[in-house]
């Protein structure tokens, strides 16, 4: 079709020029056209082509089925038709339908009408998967999330898992960072909550009966909202798009355990900013509001399988999996129970069920872990490693490396003297130790035997070692044997206390 404008054009310079060619030229436009625009001698119009449907023939009985008394579906209209000897498909007929519609009146499947909580009521909870990286490498990891629905306070946890016993586990996690229960808890539809729901139907929800015992449990009550309707719990839908966009993009993981600390770090975090609809900060108003009207939390858990056992090996290791992971070494010997939740983190128990431990489980076969700190209880004071106790001797005293190099000029093995010195650590501070290790020196009694001697005198009273450097007259301070100060009075004695230790002494 021409353009009004094109014709307005030619009509003008074809009466200036005169010219079809020129007329032509100076457009940029063929000669036919020219010609063709001529030809018109009144402004082009868009004339719509009707083109025949099939349903031209049912259309006034289509309208009838679908206003009252009838109302029917455009399923049932098109069942109808059919027995009518309609001969299309079921698309020209929504296509009128949605004309129909807009005729009378018919509100838009997409109106929703907003529903607010009091504080309480109401929680949500669902879940989406993200492509996180985890210890290095792109893991398909579940993000569960619950929110407030009064409040809008929200928490969040991650799995490696989706199966029932993580979602069980979850919805008990989330509500203890809530600290507290809701009445109700707004779900899904998945099979491990919920085994039919069917809208159209005049039978009631069947949930799952292992879910309706953790809402026992939890002492809340399910309710399953409709399905292929996410706008139902649209609390809880809308914050997993944020945070896949400000948190999980562009962040990488060592560990299951960081995406989790940092996850909920995160949301904390968030839920200090003003909400949107609520114009409200969910934390103050979850404090202020909220908390205190939460059911309180049940002081077990909920499981939904029995703990395994385990007994703990001599060298306080517990294999799981073909994974040894070590233990406190008080569990030697004993049997432990534990659970593995999330795909990742493993739960040990003593047998009367109360918590021993949490740790991240290998990913992979045939790991050892080992955490230092489980054998502090067994493991040596002092090493016995002659090269460490020389490096441990002269780092911890001023006067160790000039020990050694005198007691090398005397014994075969000056580090066994040193060590039985440093094993003494439980009973004097390393500067009490220092300043014998120097008197013995100037005395030439380095051996252990001698050094204990002097300690036994010194406590005694019968030994004054010389003054520091910090303890000499002027010099005030912080006592390096104490840590009181040189002027405090409970270290001033009385000069009748020399003088009988010197008489002792010549005795």
């Amino acid at each position: 079709m021409y353009e009004l404008q094109d014709w307005a054009a030619v009509q003008r310079v074809y009466k200036q020029t005169g010219s079809k060619r020129e007329t032509a030229r100076i457009l940029g436009i063929s000669r036919n056209t020219v010609r063709k625009l001529l030809k018109l001698t009144e402004p082009p119009s868009y004339h719509r082509t009707d083109y025949k449907s099939c349903i031209d023939g049912y259309k006034e009985q289509i309208i009838t089925w679908r206003c009252k008394p009838y109302e029917f579906n455009g399923t049932r209209i098109y069942r109808e038709l059919k027995a009518l000897g309609y001969e299309g498909s079921i698309g020209p007929v929504y296509r009128f339908l949605r004309k129909v519609d807009e005729d009378i009146g018919q509100i838009s499947s997409k109106a929703t009408v907003r529903i607010e909580t009091p504080p309480g009521d109401q929680a949500q909870f669902d879940w989406s998967e993200y492509s996180v990286v985890v210890g290095g490498r792109e893991r398909k990891v579940y993000c569960f999330s619950m929110i407030l629905s009064a409040s809008r306070k929200k928490a969040v946890c991650f799995s490696l898992s989706d199966d029932a016993a993580a979602i069980y586990e979850a919805i008990q996690e989330l509500f203890y960072d809530l600290g507290g229960v809701t009445l109700e808890l707004l779900i899904d539809n998945p099979k491990a909550l919920v085994i039919s729901n069917n809208p159209k139907s005049e039978d009631e929800i069947r949930y799952n009966p292992q879910a309706l015992m953790l809402a026992k449990h939890l002492g809340t009550e399910l309710n399953a909202c409709p399905c292929y309707w996410p706008r139902k719990k649209g609390k809880i839908e809308s914050p997993f798009k944020y945070l896949e966009q400000q948190f999980v993009k562009g962040n990488s993981f060592a560990t299951m355990e960081e995406l989790n600390r940092r996850g909920k770090q995160f949301v904390n975090a968030w839920c200090d900013e003003v909400h949107g609809t609520t114009k409200r900060i969910p934390n103050q108003h979850y404090l202020l509001e909220e908390k205190q009207v939460l059911l309180p939390l049940p002081d077990t858990r909920y499981r939904t399988r029995q703990l395994q056992k385990r007994i703990v090996s001599n060298d306080s290791f517990i294999s799981i999996n073909s994974n040894k992971y070590s233990v406190p070494v008080r569990y030697v010997g004993r049997t432990l129970l534990f659970r593995i939740i999330y795909g990742f983190r493993i739960e040990l128990y003593d047998l009367q069920e109360k918590p021993v431990l949490s740790l991240e489980a290998a990913d992979g076969k045939h790991t050892v872990r080992v955490d230092g700190s489980h054998y502090r209880e067994i493991a040596p004071q002092v090493s016995t490693s002659i090269p460490q106790i020389r490096r441990d001797f002269t780092e911890r005293f001023s006067n160790g490396q000039r020990y050694l190099e005198a007691a090398a000029r005397k014994f075969s093995q000056p580090t066994h003297h040193a060590r039985k010195i440093m094993l003494l650590q439980d009973l004097y501070d390393d500067p009490v130790l220092d300043r014998i290790i120097g008197y013995c020196i100037d005395q030439d009694k380095m051996d252990i035997r001698s050094f204990k001697g002097i300690l036994r005198d010194y406590n005694a009273g019968k030994l004054e070692l010389p003054d520091t450097e910090a303890e000499k007259p002027g010099c005030a301070g912080k006592s390096s044997e104490t840590g009181y100060r040189d002027d405090d009075p409970a270290l001033i004695r009385d000069c009748s206390y020399y003088e009988t230790s010197t008489r002792m002494e010549v005795g």
